[in-house]
């Protein structure tokens, strides 16, 4: 009943309550702040991590020498393996791609037909085709979306590659090039992937790499990606050094530290907000005990204890901290949640465009809510706003009533 009293404004501490009332701001928006971008980064990593995992295997094995050659066998080896969902052959290169006088760099994979089609990021992000026949094999071709618009291209249009291997002829070393149609568009969501990459037959990619019937490297699928270790010292036991064996960890090993590191900083410098308005609430009750002098000693000598002068002003700063910690918790998981609404009226209000696909390789803003990290910030913010309570009231406990008296 005390600590409600003192947390109502009246005029003579109205400053006081004013102080209280920044505090509690501070507490809402650290919290709110944290849980937003934690849950935007979660969304980024869950989504690139995803993403590239869609498009390549978890685990890649391929020869030190040259293409890998009667894979048939190896791949029914590999497929024996438990925990081996999917194993596929593929053949990769670089070449230019070519329309009119424009070129730009682009990466070529040789896909199966049914292999491509068995990919659910590929088969369910086409956005135009040609009739299924003519989708994707022989000449026909897929493309990204992005790499579409910008060379205004579509189903049936022609396009000119130029790979980066070259063949021997009467006149010299002559780079291979080949026309070929444009049989399907995709888009994966990704920037990177729709803007330079072409996926084309397996077997026209051996001819067009000049890899005879050979591929670059067989994929492995596995079933669950976060225990690929597991999963590659099975393959590497079981091909006993025949192979070079790699994972989706060391393919991506820097870029999955940098989420991680720039995760971990993000969570520290965001939590200083909440440190900050912590640190209000030390203020505001220690300014609350300096003006509460007189009615503090007036308990005392009526018989309230050091435990009850404690418990009034710990009450008084926790229920800022925990009325703040509840309201930025709802209103961080409110916006966490509905951030790629919030963006797209934010984007139409100023007419900027807010989020680049060409920056941050994904076209839409990812959030994904981690109910552990929403609670390990709620835990941290009551934490600090009890914390900030100790010291004013422990203070004010040891407030002599004869001093508290003579000052008035």
């Amino acid at each position: 009943m005390v600590a409600g009293r003192y947390l109502r404004s009246k005029r003579k501490e109205g400053f006081i309550s004013v102080i209280a009332g920044f505090s509690f701001l501070g507490i809402m928006l650290g919290v709110a702040t944290l849980i937003i971008v934690m849950s935007v980064m979660n969304g980024f990593r869950a989504e690139l991590i995803g993403r590239i995992l869609g498009l390549n295997g978890h685990i890649t094995v391929y020869s030190r020498i040259g293409p890998v050659t009667h894979y048939e066998p190896l791949m029914e080896r590999l497929a024996h393996i438990p925990g081996v969902v999917q194993v596929t052959p593929s053949v990769e290169g670089q070449g230019m791609l070519k329309i009119g006088e424009a070129a730009s760099g682009v990466v070529i994979r040789g896909l199966r037909p049914e292999d491509f089609a068995k990919r659910p990021i590929l088969s369910t992000s086409i956005v135009d085709k040609l009739p299924d026949e003519q989708a994707f094999g022989g000449d026909y071709v897929a493309i990204g979306a992005a790499m579409a618009e910008r060379f205004r291209l579509k189903p049936g249009s022609k396009i000119f590659i130029i790979s980066a291997r070259s063949r021997a002829t009467p006149f010299g070393s002559m780079p291979i090039s080949r026309a070929f149609i444009v049989g399907s568009v995709f888009d994966v969501g990704m920037y990177e992937y729709n803007s330079s990459f072409v996926f084309m037959s397996m077997d026209m990619a051996q001819l067009f790499f000049d890899v005879g019937d050979g591929v670059g490297a067989i994929e492995v699928v596995t079933a669950d990606p976060a225990k690929v270790n597991v999963q590659r010292t099975s393959i590497e036991n079981e091909l006993a050094g025949e192979y070079a064996v790699s994972d989706w960890q060391d393919t991506n090993a820097s870029f999955y530290n940098a989420l991680q590191v720039e995760r971990n900083v993000m969570f520290l410098i965001l939590t200083l907000i909440i440190l900050v308005a912590a640190f209000n609430i030390i203020s505001s009750l220690i300014m609350l005990v300096k003006d509460k002098g007189r009615d503090i000693a007036i308990l005392r000598t009526m018989g309230a204890t050091r435990g009850m002068i404690i418990r009034i002003f710990f009450y008084t700063g926790a229920t800022i901290g925990v009325a703040g910690t509840i309201g930025g918790a709802v209103l961080g998981v409110a916006f966490a949640a509905n951030i790629e609404a919030i963006r797209q009226w934010l984007q139409n209000l100023t007419h900027t465009e807010l989020f680049a696909a060409e920056i941050y390789f994904l076209s839409q803003l990812p959030s994904r809510l981690d109910a552990h990290d929403v609670l390990m910030t709620v835990l941290m913010a009551l934490g600090l706003s009890f914390a900030a309570t100790i010291y004013p009231a422990w203070r004010a406990a040891r407030l002599d009533p004869v001093e508290g008296l003579r000052r008035e």
